[in-house]
C-alpha cells in the first residue's frame, strides 16, 4: 500500500477544487516534529510558493460546505511524471 507521500507526486500537475492550477515542487520534512508538508508553486498570477501539511493537501473535499463540488480531493492530479 502506498503511503500519502508516495501518492502526491513532485512535478506534477494539480488542479484544486476552486479551479486553479498548481505544481509539486517536493515533499518535506518538517525539522521538529517530521510531518510531511508539500511544497507547491501556484501557476497563475505571481507564482507564489506555497507548504501545506500532506494530509491537508490530499484531502477529500468537505461537501457539506461546498456541495456544488463535483472534484473528490482538494487537489487533484491532471498530469505527472512517472
Amino acid at each position: 500500500m502506498k503511503t500519502l507521500a508516495q501518492v502526491i507526486k513532485p512535478g506534477g500537475l494539480y488542479r484544486h477544487f476552486k479551479g486553479k492550477y498548481y505544481i509539486v515542487i517536493d515533499i518535506a520534512t518538517h525539522s521538529e516534529t517530521e510531518e510531511k508538508l508539500v511544497v507547491y508553486k501556484q501557476l497563475y498570477g505571481d507564482l507564489r510558493m506555497y507548504v501545506r501539511p500532506l494530509t491537508m493537501f490530499a484531502s477529500e473535499v468537505d461537501h457539506e460546505k461546498y456541495p456544488e463540488v463535483t472534484q473528490k480531493y482538494r487537489f487533484q492530479l491532471m498530469s505527472g511524471l512517472d
